[in-house]
């Protein structure tokens, strides 16, 4: 029974994942506009995702436990296009692209890098969450920003909390998803209050 739940989890999470931006990618083409999104958030978001990644990778976890990540990533790096092209910074793609690429190889330099890494990448992922939360707030309107997406994210950080029970038990890794589920499901609430607020008004 356990391992068909896992099972189960494991491919659900996978399904999610496969579309999780979509929603957010459609409401920033349909309207032309990034309106609302943070870019400061994606590109945290993005940073977390990258060294979360490599931290599975390097300690060789079954892929299982993070063959999302890459499908996610690469809907990040299409998001964040569309935000660089609909802001005019469409030149700041390169400077990020280096970085990123700089970054991905510079956390496995030792084993301790990669392990201060996954502990800011908590933060970091947190940090891009309440960046999004902050934007939110100031600007009192949700725009193009996407519910069903930031739903979708709290759906997968609930399931690798069991998934991660089930297979690794890592802490530092259950610290992760649990501090994500909270945020992502606190972003939910916020966007879908302003959306509220805003058809009231």
């Amino acid at each position: 029974m356990a391992l068909t739940l896992l099972e189960l989890a494991h491919w659900s999470t996978w399904a999610v994942c496969a579309v999780l931006k979509l929603p957010q990618l459609a409401a920033v083409l349909a309207a032309g506009s990034a309106r609302g999104v943070s870019t400061g958030s994606l590109l945290l978001e993005l940073a977390g995702f990258l060294v979360f990644l490599r931290y599975q990778i390097y300690y060789g976890y079954p892929l299982q436990t993070y063959l999302e990540y890459p499908i996610i990533i690469a809907q990040d790096v299409i998001l964040l296009l569309f935000i660089l092209h609909f802001n005019g910074n469409k030149k700041r793609a390169l400077f990020y692209g280096v970085i990123f690429w700089g970054g991905w190889y510079m956390v496995t330099l030792r084993k301790w890098i990669i392990d201060v890494a996954l502990n800011l990448c908590t933060f970091i992922s947190a940090a891009s969450k309440l960046a999004q939360l902050r934007c939110l707030w100031q600007t009192k309107d949700s725009g193009q920003v996407s519910a069903l997406t930031w739903s979708m994210s709290a759906y997968t950080c609930a399931t690798r909390i069991f998934t991660t029970i089930m297979t690794t038990n890592d802490l530092g890794v259950l610290i992760r998803f649990i501090t994500m589920l909270i945020l992502n499901i606190w972003v939910t609430a916020t966007i879908l209050h302003y959306k509220k607020t805003k058809k009231t008004d």
